[in-house]
């Protein structure tokens, strides 16, 4: 069986961050990517989607998925920096959960690609682009085969988690997102990711700040092991780091955690996981 494959191309949220005080957890904001049998899944286009890009183009990307957790400019802003979309050789999906407030994919690309906020417009794309918009809570399948479930996240304006059962693996991707207004988990966050042999979660803040960022649409460290041990989840990676919390912050923030929920780990940009 061909092997399943998971790099993180961007970890923090918010804005990107730049320093050698970000070396060890990176600066760029939320991408991974996950590969099986030559076919490519990315989660997000943050920053980090370029240098994914780039690997990309280089070895002749061919067929893509990506999926949008939502529209917020850290998970769209690496997205005209993505060097398949220029070349035509390349097929490209995109997929985004729709809602009442968010446009549909295509209509967030042109809106996003235009003078003043940005030089040229998708028309100077070459590869072959889809898009795909669903409600959350749908179930998709992939064109090669990957099963994906999808839910309703906790944030402002909305956004989707991810579960793609492929290789008798399951993976969570859940960001961004807060718990409900007791603190805890959704049953629909926690059906999502039950059993999840990896979940990737919105973990950006400490119980502290949190108290402070109520209706941010993000969770703490705390809340997010609360979630796996809910679901019982086999591994947990912290996620969508804050971008004040620097390399010191975060080695604190991993100690804690790996000591409350043993083999909890903390997702750091360049890192690869073989599943």
């Amino acid at each position: 069986m061909a092997e399943l494959q998971l790099t993180f191309w961007g970890t923090r949220g918010s804005l990107p961050c730049s320093g050698t005080q970000y070396l060890r957890y990176g600066g760029n904001t939320c991408c991974v990517e996950l590969r099986h049998d030559g076919h490519t899944l990315i989660f997000d286009a943050g920053s980090g989607i370029r240098g994914l890009g780039e690997r990309l183009a280089h070895d002749s990307a061919g067929q893509i998925d990506l999926m949008l957790s939502h529209y917020h400019f850290d998970h769209i802003c690496g997205l005209p920096f993505f060097a398949p979309f220029f070349h035509s050789g390349n097929d490209v999906r995109l997929w985004a959960g729709q809602s009442a407030e968010w446009p549909n994919v295509s209509d967030m690309l042109d809106g996003f690609m235009k003078p003043p906020f940005f030089p040229i417009t998708p028309s100077a794309f070459r590869a072959h682009l889809g898009f795909h918009n669903f409600l959350a809570g749908d179930e998709l399948t992939l064109a090669w085969g990957a099963q994906v479930r999808t839910a309703p996240l906790i944030h402002p304006q909305g956004a989707t988690g991810y579960r793609v059962e492929i290789a008798d693996k399951s993976i969570c991707y859940v960001t961004d997102t807060e718990m409900a207004k007791d603190g805890k988990p959704t049953k629909a966050m926690i059906d999502l990711v039950m059993g999840a042999d990896l979940l990737i979660l919105d973990t950006m803040f400490t119980d502290a700040e949190l108290n402070s960022c109520q209706g941010w649409g993000h969770s703490s460290w705390r809340q997010g092991i609360d979630l796996a041990d809910a679901a019982d989840v086999k591994t947990l990676y912290l996620f969508h780091h804050h971008p004040l919390h620097d390399d010191t912050a975060m080695d604190r923030i991993a100690a804690d955690a790996a000591e409350t929920r043993p083999g909890t780990m903390v997702a750091r940009e360049g890192e690869t996981i073989i599943l």
